[in-house]
């Protein structure tokens, strides 16, 4: 049976996911646990979304509380969290509303909505195209695949949702095609994370942003995987000095807790009013606890401090092994987002690694994407680089033979 084959407990499951051989049981901090009693150093962060580690104590005990008060009432009524999380978000942004759901597809989907809904109320009807860019992710719904500029990601699925356009990744030249009359919106990601951790060029975001403030177009940032402190900021958007219009949150906002949101600024969210809108489960109380506690967790100095030691720490080492490893090809991401890209496939050094109990992941064929939690210790990533030094100089040897 081939690593990622399905077991037969699977056939009951629709064949999604390329499942690991593991089946993991219990987790705490930078560790999880499988149902044979492994213990794995976990740098997956469950794809950037453990940003605390597992069960951090902030927001279990907070979790407990609501538990044992409500679980679920629906937004025709008021929601004590729900405030709460809105009015401390918007005091560490430039946003000044939020909107919440479920996950960073459904929050992709609201602020494309809103792009439109902001056009037409602007007497802007002509404007019905986004713009986004080339090995983009914005989602796997009908509209945000759309808003993905993969072509993989569209097979199977044609005719996919027209309005959207695509231009280069960080291609200064192109920026002229984005106001063609027709665009009410451009979005896009500071770190393509499916993509390849990519970071995107200042100058180049910075050039975007000046345009479309100039001409009247939305500017929609991604930060499903760069936000929440992923980056060193707690918004990635503050590390290119540009303020958006809008910016779309998940993943790590609720330490593993399924939340999404949507945040704008007060100019455009007008355009959304009662109907325009909504969602059932969106804000519910368990979810806006768990953000709330993340939230403020990640905000405090030493957080935010330990990403950015850390990540200097990870770069400067692995910046030093590229004249050592013929098929280190690039080095590349921002905080704890970090991509190595390699000179071939490399599910066989992920599977290697986990031999030595520690579990990373891919961003295409080629790239080994590293997301370690914001808060993982001195001890963890000196392990890490240590083990990986090793599988690298083994690699090296066979290359040689």
């Amino acid at each position: 049976m081939s690593d990622m084959a399905m077991t037969a407990n699977d056939r009951s499951i629709m064949n999604t996911y390329q499942r690991l051989p593991l089946t993991l049981t219990r987790g705490k901090g930078s560790y999880v646990w499988t149902d044979q009693e492994e213990k794995f150093l976990d740098y997956t962060s469950g794809i950037a979304t453990l940003n605390l580690g597992h069960i951090p104590p902030e927001v279990h005990g907070k979790l407990t509380e609501q538990m044992d008060q409500l679980w679920h009432c629906s937004n025709l009524f008021d929601i004590p969290a729900q405030q709460a999380l809105a009015t401390k978000l918007t005091e560490l942004s430039c946003f000044t509303q939020s909107f919440f759901c479920n996950s960073g597809a459904e929050a992709n989907e609201a602020a494309i909505k809103l792009a439109k809904k902001y056009a037409k109320d602007q007497g802007n009807s002509e404007r019905t195209e986004i713009v986004s860019f080339t090995e983009s992710f914005h989602g796997r719904t009908g509209t945000t695949l759309a808003a993905t500029a993969q072509e993989k990601i569209h097979q199977g699925f044609t005719p996919i949702t027209p309005g959207f356009r695509y231009l280069p990744f960080n291609d200064i030249e192109s920026i002229d095609e984005i106001h063609n009359g027709k665009t009410t919106a451009v979005i896009l990601e500071l770190v393509q994370g499916e993509g390849g951790v990519r970071p995107a060029n200042k100058e180049w975001v910075q050039k975007i942003a000046k345009l479309c403030s100039q001409e009247d177009i939305l500017l929609i940032v991604d930060e499903v995987q760069t936000g929440a402190g992923r980056t060193g900021a707690l918004f990635a958007y503050e590390q290119f000095e540009i303020e958006p219009d809008v910016m779309t949150l998940a993943k790590g906002l609720g330490s593993g807790f399924p939340v999404g949101a949507m945040l704008a600024k007060e100019h455009v969210a007008t355009s959304f009013q009662p109907g325009t809108h909504g969602s059932t489960f969106g804000g519910n109380p368990l979810a806006m606890t768990a953000a709330l506690a993340t939230i403020e967790t990640i905000s405090q100095p030493n957080i935010l401090q330990n990403v950015q030691r850390q990540s200097e720490k990870i770069f400067s080492e692995l910046a030093s092994w590229d004249r050592k490893f013929s098929f280190i090809k690039d080095v590349r991401g921002k905080g704890l987002l970090i991509g190595i890209e390699m000179d071939g496939a490399v599910h066989d050094f992920l599977k290697t690694l986990r031999g030595y109990n520690i579990l990373v992941l891919v961003a295409g064929p080629n790239v080994i994407r590293i997301l370690p939690p914001l808060n993982t210790s001195d001890e963890e990533v000196n392990y890490f680089l240590t083990t990986l030094y090793e599988v690298f100089i083994a690699q090296e040897k066979e290359v040689s033979l």
